[in-house]
């Protein structure tokens, strides 16, 4: 019998991790841009989580970009040579 649903490949799951990461993103975003001249307390604890967000996603990306065989040795031009 056939899979209705077959298994995600990698590349469907870096798709997927890329479009969290975007959202993640976006959503700091909007919080900028809703963000009053002077931050209180409770706008900082928003931005902390949207920012640990954002970069917990990045790392999801990462990890199935590296699943997908697009693994980066370094982004900095003195690094990974």
């Amino acid at each position: 019998m056939t899979d209705l649903y077959p298994p995600a490949d990698d590349r469907e799951l870096l798709r997927q991790a890329a479009a969290a990461h975007t959202a993640a993103t976006r959503e700091v975003e909007a919080f900028l841009r809703r963000l009053p001249t002077v931050p209180d307390p409770a706008d900082v604890t928003e931005y902390a989580n949207l920012l640990t967000r954002e970069d917990q996603t990045r790392g999801d990306r990462d990890a199935a970009a590296d699943a997908a065989g697009l693994t980066i040795a370094s982004l900095e031009p003195d690094q990974g040579q």
